[in-house]
């Protein structure tokens, strides 16, 4: 093998194909390789690359804080199949690694792969998670909540119930023209917030309306301040936006730089650029963390009165440091003197609040 990647999610099995159609021997190392995804993956379609599998789109979307916001972006929901699927020249060793160099992979039946091993088995480590609990039901009983061809990326009006002050809010998409996925979403929380908090809020939500209850769920847990690990790809290597939760668009689109990189015999590694990037996206959680409850919706709303580049510019370029340095002196400027003194000197309750998405 020329590759071994270890990991088979979506950043891994986008790793495995890019390096495939450059001709190179690729195998990926999945636990679990039989197994479909549950989970939904949503970008912004600006954000894709252009042979990205979409399942489902549309072309705004909206959030709600403390006004409400329209976002002239189209949103899109990744058909997870295509995703999945790998081509046949991939091989697929189901096992877990228990050993590794830079050159070679030790699985605990003994086998051994040899190849430049990429690591994307995910992010780990750190307390702060966005968790999440989420529905899928018929899109006209999702109608009190999202309107036809708009995606609500977050709604921060208060749940009928909840037992904590933490804040939520529904986020709501089309994953089909029939079908609408609802979330109740805690973007950021030290730790993460437990999901019976989350599913009483979302049910809470649903009985409002006489939405009945499905049975399947969704459960959503990404880990936000893991340590980035040098030489892997996605959200092992640190690609988790900590604002967002969102790594898989930025997978999708640089996956075939990397695997040109691997081609050429080049080193994959952070830039100076992106690196400096992360450090101020997780000084931005920091801040958001210590923001009382009350004061999210209003720090969103200021950051949707952003213009339309600098929303990008913050939510997007992994290594764009003069754009994201432009959005958070712009968000910083428009935050009232008390939330700016916490915006500057994060200092969290034992009990964490949460942030964007």
């Amino acid at each position: 093998m020329d590759v071994v990647v270890v990991g088979g999610g979506p950043a891994g099995r986008a790793l495995a194909r890019a390096c495939a159609a450059r001709g190179l021997g690729t195998a990926v190392v999945d636990p679990n390789p039989g197994r479909r995804w549950r989970a939904t993956y949503a970008a912004w379609v600006d954000e894709l690359p252009a042979d990205a599998p979409v399942a489902f789109s549309t072309s705004k979307a909206r959030a709600v804080t403390t006004a409400e916001h329209v976002i002239t972006r189209a949103y899109a929901v990744l058909d997870n199949e295509r995703l999945w699927r790998l081509p046949d020249e991939v091989r697929v060793a189901a096992g877990r690694v228990v050993g590794r160099t830079a050159t070679s992979v030790t699985l605990a039946d003994g086998r051994v792969l040899t190849g430049r091993v990429v690591d994307a088995s995910g992010a780990v480590g750190g307390r702060a998670a966005q968790t999440a609990v989420g529905v899928v039901v018929p899109a006209e009983s999702a109608r009190p909540f999202v309107g036809a061809d708009e995606a609500l990326i977050m709604d921060w009006r208060k749940p009928p119930a909840a037992t904590t002050s933490d804040p939520t809010f529904l986020y709501a998409i089309p994953v089909s023209a029939d079908e609408v996925l609802l979330e109740e979403t805690s973007l950021a929380r030290r730790p993460g917030l437990p999901l019976r908090e989350l599913r009483l809020r979302l049910h809470a939500r649903l009985a409002v309306h006489g939405i009945a209850v499905p049975e399947a769920e969704e459960r959503v847990r990404i880990p936000l301040d893991g340590r980035p690990r040098d030489g892997a790809f996605g959200a092992a290597a640190g690609w988790v936006h900590p604002a967002t939760g969102y790594s898989v668009a930025a997978a999708l689109r640089r996956a075939p730089v990397v695997a040109d990189a691997i081609m050429n015999g080049r080193g994959v590694r952070r830039s100076a650029a992106e690196r400096a990037v992360r450090v101020l996206r997780s000084r931005g959680l920091e801040a958001l963390l210590a923001l009382r409850p009350d004061e999210v919706p209003e720090f969103f709303n200021g950051f949707f009165q952003l213009s339309d580049s600098l929303q990008r510019d913050y939510l997007g370029g992994h290594d764009d440091l003069r754009g994201t340095v432009r959005a958070m002196l712009r968000l910083f400027g428009s935050a009232s003197w008390a939330m700016r003194g916490r915006l500057v000197f994060p200092v969290q309750s034992t009990k964490s609040v949460r942030t964007p998405g």
